[in-house]
């Protein structure tokens, strides 16, 4: 006999497959790498629903996304499956984006969205990020050997990412048609988080070593649309993943630990960004130049994320200040200023 299919559950498959394949990368803009995170955040989900409450597809139904469940399922996902609060955090936070797309397209469906809303996120320890000194970086770069493909990719791969402090996803999908060399301020345009571009300068060596691995690696240079870096495998040419990545970094810092106890053996991409935004702070950039380098929508991101203290910050956000300002008497500290509001405010009281 053939089972009777729930019209809720036809309803919301329907939705699923429209947020993940139409709305995710089109309508929304997110990198394949959130789309990726989004979709196991789900699958998750309906394994949770199957596994633990006998929950079908073809029993699907709203209330499978009531509060009691997905709390238990971040219970499961912490004791089943091993993840961490921050891993259960990044899962709900991909349920709730689905709910909220379902909730806009049928009011019937409000009710769970905001149920999913109002489920506190876990308690994350804030994770401090192990820096990578001048030495560590040094020791780090000349392990690779630059007369091999292999090794000359690897080398060219660790050198943009520290040289421009760009996160690995950035890239690991960044094209050729994105850099811009034969001009007098080269730099490569970078789509970061929220698909916002920004481009960032590249100095003399990265440009001199990037010009010879698009010579090696993409002899024809006509494919602009072709990533800049990919693997092989059997004649198949794909992405490179963060993954392979982290696993390449892991080997030559184990190698370079040998020499350099500066260099952690538990090395991975971000510490490269780190690291070079900490050495920009400590040459004396600009924190504003800084936070836009990195693709930091506030200074205050920047201030946290470098770990910065009061102090520091105090001295880096008065080089934000134009030199006139820095000179300019603060007139809402007078006894005149402190009883006017325009003053206090800042407004030109002068005139009309």
């Amino acid at each position: 006999m053939k089972k009777k299919i729930n019209l809720q559950a036809i309803q919301i498959t329907s939705y699923l497959h429209e947020w993940l394949e139409y709305y995710v990368p089109s309508i929304k803009a997110c990198s394949p790498h959130t789309k990726r995170n989004y979709k196991i955040s789900v699958t998750l989900y309906a394994e949770f629903l199957k596994k633990v409450k006998g929950i079908l597809p073809e029993t699907l139904n709203a209330e499978c996304f009531c509060r009691e469940y997905i709390m238990e399922w971040i219970i499961w996902m912490k004791s089943d499956r091993n993840c961490t609060p921050a891993t259960c955090n990044v899962r709900l936070s991909a349920l709730r984006a689905f709910l909220k797309y379902v909730a806009n397209r049928d009011m019937t469906y409000m009710a769970v969205f905001l149920q999913a809303e109002n489920i506190p996120n876990e308690k994350t320890p804030k994770r401090k990020v192990i820096g990578l000194s001048k030495k560590a970086v040094k020791a780090i770069l000349s392990v690779p050997n630059q007369r091999t493909a292999t090794g000359f990719r690897d080398f060219t791969l660790m050198l943009l990412l520290y040289s421009t402090a760009i996160r690995v996803n950035e890239l690991l999908t960044l094209k050729i048609s994105n850099t811009v060399m034969d001009c007098s301020k080269p730099h490569m345009i970078v789509i970061g988080k929220g698909r916002k571009k920004r481009p960032l300068p590249l100095l003399s060596q990265p440009v001199q070593c990037l010009k010879r691995y698009l010579k090696k690696y993409h002899p024809k240079y006509n494919d602009m649309d072709a990533l800049i870096f990919y693997s092989k495998s059997k004649g198949v040419y794909a992405p490179m993943s963060a993954e392979n990545v982290n696993k390449m970094l892991k080997k030559y810092a184990s190698i370079a630990h040998e020499t350099c106890e500066d260099v952690p053996l538990n090395l991975h991409a971000h510490q490269f960004r780190h690291a070079k935004a900490s050495h920009w702070l400590e040459n004396g950039m600009n924190i504003a130049q800084i936070s836009y380098l990195l693709g930091h929508e506030c200074i205050q991101t920047t201030m946290v994320y470098l770990d910065i203290t009061t102090e520091q910050e105090e001295k880096a956000l008065e080089t934000l200040e134009d030199e006139n300002q820095k000179h300019k008497k603060k007139e809402w500290k007078t006894e005149i200023g402190k009883n006017s509001l325009e003053i206090f405010l800042g407004l030109n009281c002068g005139g009309s």
